[in-house]
């Protein structure tokens, strides 16, 4: 691909509520996507009110970042009549996108909220150009691409689609074990469905059998010699490939994880910022920044589909966790002196590290702090409580106090 050819390369994080849209604000989102109350496929995301959602479309468009709102759930009757109210709101609202996978719901998008572009869903599973022109020409303006898709086919979609359609792919983020998220697993075991944003994720649990004649028996369900957990799929990271995610054309990468903590918002979405920034800038990836992934809750990582099958993976479903936020800094002034707000326990003399937008990760000794009133503190006790602190150098708001603790249950053993 020439160099004038390349797309902006749009950097999207999930936002499942206020403080995780803020974190991935700050952190370098260039927008951000999140749910209303209903239609979203998160319905366990902490989500957006109607006077929720027109702040955070605000604190976005000051901020210079687009707002994409999830649609994307199948409705059934009972739910479509409240879907144009809603769609009123977004349009009000000043929202820059919907993300709809449900016909209907598009069809009504563009009736109720005419000035809010639409963006078909992963959940419609777009694995081929002629389904992209397909949703082009009924007003789509941006397509959201099939996990399943290798880069090959990628290549061959964008080669084969009008250069003003958008695509997005994601680039990071849980996988599920069903084709492109459409799984009635979760409906079956647990009355939760899955396609209306509320999966129980069956697919992670540890499964035996029991023979028909020998009630009360359980059998382990071997793959292998390796374990038991044969619907199991890692995540996708596909940072060390921005590159070539850059090259294939793609409009947006997307993050997964509106499930997930401000932590993860905040620290995924600057790894990602300042790769795709050194890709653009023709300069060697900051190990520093790409190490970052690996410094959040996550499951073991894969390249998903991006360079042809994944393979099954037999281990466990376990997330490694290896570091825990400590505090958050809500101020701090040019010597470092911070105000910071309490997340978990920590004391003077633990090793922590300092992270921010645009700060890179330090590593230092906690000092002894002082409580507001300037009394000497060794050690902030009551979650949510401010304190100061002495920070190595100057870091901005929102910037994350850690320290690195074994959270993952038994690893190592």
């Amino acid at each position: 691909m020439r160099e004038n050819d390349h797309p902006l390369l749009e950097l999207l994080a999930p936002a499942g509520d206020m403080e995780r849209l803020q974190m991935a604000v700050s952190y370098g989102a260039d927008a951000v996507y999140l749910a209303g109350s209903a239609f979203g496929m998160r319905a366990f995301a902490g989500n957006f009110t109607g006077d929720e959602l027109y702040q955070a479309v605000q604190y976005c468009h000051q901020r210079g970042v687009a707002c994409h709102v999830t649609i994307n759930t199948m409705p059934r009757n009972n739910e479509i009549a409240g879907l144009p109210a809603w769609l009123e709101t977004l349009e009000d609202a000043g929202v820059d996108a919907v993300i709809v996978a449900d016909l209907g719901a598009f069809t009504l998008a563009g009736k109720y909220a005419p000035h809010v572009k639409r963006h078909i869903s992963t959940q419609a599973s777009i694995s081929n150009y002629e389904t992209a022109r397909a949703w082009h020409d009924l007003g789509a303006s941006r397509v959201i691409l099939a996990r399943e898709l290798s880069l090959d086919e990628v290549a061959e979609l964008r080669a084969k689609t009008p250069r003003e359609l958008e695509i997005e792919a994601f680039a990071h983020g849980a996988m599920c074990v069903s084709y492109s998220g459409r799984c009635l697993l979760s409906n079956y075991m647990t009355g939760r469905d899955s396609n209306r944003g509320a999966c129980a994720q069956p697919c992670r649990y540890q499964y035996h059998l029991v023979e028909e004649k020998r009630p009360g028996e359980y059998f382990p369900v071997f793959e292998d010699e390796k374990g038991t957990y044969i619907m199991n799929s890692r995540d996708m990271c596909m940072i060390d490939h921005v590159q070539e995610l850059y090259d294939v054309g793609l409009n947006s990468l997307k993050i997964e994880g509106r499930a997930k903590s401000a932590y993860y918002a905040a620290i995924v979405t600057g790894a990602y910022r300042h790769v795709i920034d050194d890709v653009k800038a023709g300069r060697p990836v900051d190990l520093d920044w790409r190490n970052e992934v690996d410094k959040v809750s996550h499951r073991h990582y894969s390249t998903g589909f991006w360079f042809g099958q994944p393979g099954q993976y037999y281990d466990d479903a376990r997330y490694l966790r290896d570091w825990q936020v400590c505090a958050i800094v809500q101020s701090c002034d040019e010597q470092g002196l911070a105000v910071l707000s309490l997340r978990n326990k920590f004391r003077a003399g633990d090793t922590v590290e300092i992270v921010g937008p645009n700060a890179k990760p330090v590593s230092f000794r906690a000092p002894v702090m002082e409580e507001e009133d300037g009394t000497p503190l060794e050690e902030p006790r009551h979650p949510q409580m401010l304190f100061r602190m002495q920070l190595p150098k100057p870091v901005p708001p929102l910037s994350i106090l850690r320290r690195a603790v074994e959270l993952s249950p038994g690893k190592g053993k």
